[in-house]
């Protein structure tokens, strides 16, 4: 398991300078005076149930060699991102600035809101719906979580599923929110001593 620094911080350019960057394109700028208010978290693996390996940052950066697995033939021209990814062992990697609209959420709708991707931040974990997810990833997670709501005026947090349920079913029922939610309020606690209106997010039902 990787140790990850409990003080992560989202620098003013939306960037954490502690964690690595990954190349990606795949980003535009939001709409003018759009408050970040929504986190989404996904999951994702590449091939489907298969972890490790350089395949999801090749996706992001429009370098993934659609004839290296079948799977990937119904990949070709599709630009994607999302702004966080946390590996199975907890890694971070940051793909695109937290100020800037990744393309993570699609076609969506957040309490009558369309266009996820405006107002979200958008966190990948890998993963299946499958699979349960790593202890590394959840704690990771909170730490991530706990300093983008230091951040950012974000109130709710929910999964790719609740905002396009049509299409979506990530993270999918091997995603534990009850766990997700301990570990969040534990790490908003150590970090700063009480949890601040800022930092109280509206989980999922």
């Amino acid at each position: 398991m990787i140790s990850i620094d409990s003080s992560l911080t989202i620098n003013d350019d939306g960037w954490c300078s502690s964690l690595p960057r990954a190349s990606c394109p795949n980003f535009d700028a939001r709409p003018a005076a759009t408050p970040i208010s929504l986190l989404v978290i996904h999951n994702i693996s590449l091939p489907p149930g298969e972890f490790g390996g350089g395949w999801i940052e090749a996706l992001f950066s429009n370098t993934l060699n659609c004839d290296a697995h079948p799977y990937f033939d119904q990949l070709r021209g599709v630009k994607v991102s999302a702004h966080f990814l946390v590996r199975r062992d907890g890694r971070i990697l940051q793909f695109v600035s937290a100020n800037d609209r990744a393309w993570h959420a699609g076609v969506s709708e957040f309490k009558g809101r369309q266009r996820c991707n405006d107002f979200s931040v958008g966190i990948e974990l890998e993963g299946s719906d499958f699979e349960n997810f790593c202890d590394a990833q959840y704690q990771s997670l909170a730490i991530l979580t706990s300093s983008l709501t230091a951040k950012y005026p974000i109130t709710d947090v929910v999964g790719h599923q609740h905002i396009a349920p049509d299409r979506k079913t990530d993270p999918g029922p091997c995603f534990d929110w009850q766990r997700f939610r301990q570990e969040f309020s534990a790490k908003t606690l150590t970090q700063f001593g009480a949890a601040p209106n800022e930092c109280v997010l509206r989980f999922p039902v």
